[in-house]
Formats: structure tokens, C-alpha cells, sequence
């Protein structure tokens, strides 16, 4: 479960002012749930997936993620957490360059400390199809082959928790919706919870549950 308790986020400009992204958004996310988060551009979004994540820390509320509340925490033991409860796709695939797809997932499996990584990361890269790509770097596979590299690092440690900020954002119709078919599939496999920030209203229509930001509030789709 994840748990948004009346979280505010507000960052200072470099002109001094305060702008307030999120203001007072409490959220249930019940464990096992398809969330789509949608909302205009500059709504706070992305904000509450990185609240959610440990990312960033609120301005005032709190965040509790699988019992545990992450806020406050410093940054050794966020990263702990991090590592074995969440899993994380974005749009910009974040993949290190010089390393192999098999590489770029074993990194993953290391820091969340799976014995055997070299077999795990193999194993989750055959799970998203690219197990005859392992040896491959990024600047050789195409956008929606990154992309589902990125989804066997996110799933590699078998998270309980799956974040997504617009995983499918940047690829083509065609490559987004089998990279979002197979997230689903993942998702139902894994028995994870799923938490997608989208501007996709087909894709967002296919989740579960549905939430509505505006102005840093929720307007639709919460209890």
C-alpha cells in the first residue's frame, strides 16, 4: 500500500518565490492496484511519483510506502528501501551507455543485493523478449527496445511496487502499446502495485484506478 497523507511540496524559483506544486494531496493506493495519474502539464504529477519514490521529500505530510514511512529518511536508508521495494520506469530510459543491456540490469540486480545477478538480469531480459540483445548497448537497440531494457531493471528484483512516469512517452503508437502490454503483464505476474503518471488517456483507461491532478490537487478519483 501506499499511503499520501495531506503531502505539500513547495520549491523556491531562482527569483526567490515559492511555487507550490502540491498542496495538501492525501491518497490511498491499495496493494495489487492499477493507478493512472493524470492531469495537465505542470499539475504536480511527476512530483507526487517522485514523493512516492523517496525521490524528493514533501514540504509537509507524509509519505508511507509498505508500512514503512519514508519521510525523513536520510539518503542511505532510502536507497536500501528503494532498492527492495520499488521499481522504477521512465520515459527517458536512463540507461548507461557504455554498458551492455545485460549490464545495464545486473546493476540493478547488484545494488538490490540478488546473488546470482549475471542469471537474474539474463532471466528478466528474456522476460521483456531481449535475451538475444543482452550483449547489445543501448545506442544499438531501438526506443522501444530500450525502453523494455528499462522495464527488465525495474522488474529484476521482483519489486512489489512499480513506478512510471510516461514509460511510453516518448515512443511511437506501435512501440507504446507493447511496451505497455507487456508493464501489465508484468505487473499482473509480479502481483505488484502499479502507479503510471500518463498523459495517455487510452493507456490511463486500461488501469484500474484513476486520479486527476490539477493545480497540485486531486480534483477526480480519490476516496
Amino acid at each position: 500500500m501506499i499511503s499520501i497523507r495531506s503531502v505539500s511540496k513547495t520549491f523556491t524559483s531562482p527569483s526567490g518565490e515559492d511555487l507550490r506544486v502540491l498542496q495538501e494531496v492525501s491518497l490511498e493506493i491499495p496493494a495489487g492496484a492499477s493507478v493512472a495519474i493524470q492531469g495537465p502539464s505542470g499539475s504536480g504529477k511527476s512530483t507526487l511519483l517522485g514523493l512516492m519514490a523517496g525521490l524528493d521529500q514533501p514540504t509537509a505530510g507524509e509519505v508511507v510506502v509498505n508500512g514503512q514511512s519514508i519521510t525523513g529518511l536520510g539518503e542511505l536508508a532510502l536507497s536500501r528501501f528503494r532498492a527492495q521495494n520499488l521499481g522504477f520506469v521512465f520515459q527517458a530510459y536512463h540507461l548507461l551507455p557504455h554498458f551492455s543491456a545485460l549490464q545495464n540490469v545486473m546493476i540493478a540486480a547488484e545494488i538490490a543485493g540478488l546473488a546470482g545477478a549475471g542469471a537474474k538480469a539474463l532471466e528478466a531480459l528474456a522476460r521483456v523478449g531481449l535475451q538475444e540483445r543482452a550483449e547489445h548497448l543501448p545506442a544499438q537497440l531501438s526506443g522501444g527496445e530500450c525502453q523494455r531494457v528499462a522495464l527488465a531493471r525495474a522488474i529484476v528484483a521482483r519489486p512489489p511496487i512499480l513506478l512510471c512516469d510516461e514509460p511510453t512517452g516518448s515512443l511511437d503508437p506501435r512501440n507504446a502499446d507493447r511496451v505497455f502490454d507487456l508493464l501489465l503483464e508484468l505487473q499482473r505476474d509480479l502481483g505488484a502495485t502499479l502507479v503510471l503518471v500518463t498523459h495517455d488517456a487510452h493507456l490511463a483507461g486500461r488501469m484500474g484506478l484513476h486520479i486527476t491532478l490539477e493545480r497540485g490537487r486531486i480534483v477526480a478519483g480519490a476516496a
